[in-house]
């Protein structure tokens, strides 16, 4: 099985799949081949199964994990990426399975003070300034990763602009820098350069940069323009290369400073992260502001995405009044 999910990580590194898409496939095809391990304990070759394996294998996580129909869908494509890409099998005919019922959540939006109000709580400091990316999360209208994986280049003080590299989907976007945020911005940079400097006289300051561009630009790796906007504290081990260097700051930092910022401020919601995504959203169109305009803004690829946010405006069927009131 080693040597199959060794395939597995290459082939995802081919197609230039972040390293947690990776993982997960992995992992995805880990459980596949125990779920339909045989009962003296012999592993059969995915390329012995097909189809009927799948079909079952996905109605077990439906019926009996009761898993949501997203992870359902995640195991199904971690499993079709390893007949396709790496045993070349395609697999003809429809799958018999029992699917997750897909869940139709409306997001959780906060009211602009209430945002206010949680980001007020978060704490902010030289190596952890949780603050600062959540206000980036709210004002720019990033996801959690597209903020921890900005650099330095991707800031834009004079168009007052973040250029949002290798988003989801691969895609490249900008969205609107706030201007209230430029100045605690450039302090930010002004504490962490330091930082940068004291890897490179250690005979560090390598940044992981994709799609071998430390091949076509042997020296950019070490360059400040290129490295994390939001550094992590400690250098550690690249899980691919073995390389030791300084990656970004580790996303569970910043979610574990808004739960708790969220848990202070009293407010009756579910308030994560990406819940700043959504309020920017929605506040943008509460402003009047032209829904394709916040389609790009977003990086949607359909307009139908985030036609969800119009479900908090006072306009359209929306507006109707209550016989109550």
């Amino acid at each position: 099985m080693s040597q199959l999910l060794d395939q597995v990580r290459q082939a995802a590194r081919l197609k230039h799949y972040s390293y947690r898409t990776e993982e997960t496939y992995v992992d995805w095809i880990r459980r596949f081949i125990h779920f339909h391990k045989t009962p003296q304990g012999i592993f059969r070759h995915p390329r012995d199964m097909g189809l009927p394996e799948i079909s079952a294998f996905l109605s077990h996580l439906a019926v009996e994990r009761n898993v949501s129909a997203s992870t359902q869908n995640q195991a199904f494509y971690a499993i079709l990426f390893l007949y396709k890409n790496v045993l070349e099998i395609e697999l003809s005919g429809s799958l018999d399975s029992v699917r997750a019922k897909p869940s139709q959540n409306v997001p959780t939006v906060l009211t602009k003070e209430e945002a206010h109000r949680v980001l007020g709580l978060i704490s902010n400091d030289a190596f952890s300034p949780h603050q600062l990316m959540a206000q980036l999360l709210y004002g720019s209208g990033l996801r959690l990763t597209e903020c921890l994986r900005l650099r330095v280049k991707d800031l834009d003080f004079e168009y007052r602009q973040v250029i949002v590299r290798d988003g989801k989907g691969e895609k490249d976007r900008i969205t609107i820098l706030p201007a209230s945020l430029i100045s605690p911005l450039q302090a930010h940079l002004a504490r962490v350069r330091p930082l940068h400097q004291q890897d490179l006289t250690e005979g560090f300051g390598n940044v992981y940069l994709p799609y071998a561009l430390a091949n076509k630009y042997p020296n950019a790796a070490r360059e400040w323009i290129w490295q994390y906007v939001f550094p992590a504290s400690k250098r550690s081990i690249d899980p691919r290369s073995a390389v030791e260097r300084r990656h970004h700051a580790d996303e569970s930092g910043l979610q574990k400073a808004v739960t708790a910022a969220a848990r202070r401020s009293g407010i009756p919601k579910r308030i994560t992260c990406h819940t700043f995504r959504h309020s920017f959203a929605t506040h943008l169109l509460e402003a009047g502001y032209d829904i394709r305009t916040v389609q790009e803004l977003l990086g949607h690829e359909s307009v139908e995405t985030t036609m969800i946010y119009t479900h908090v405006l006072k306009q359209g069927g929306l507006a109707v009044k209550s016989p109550l009131d």
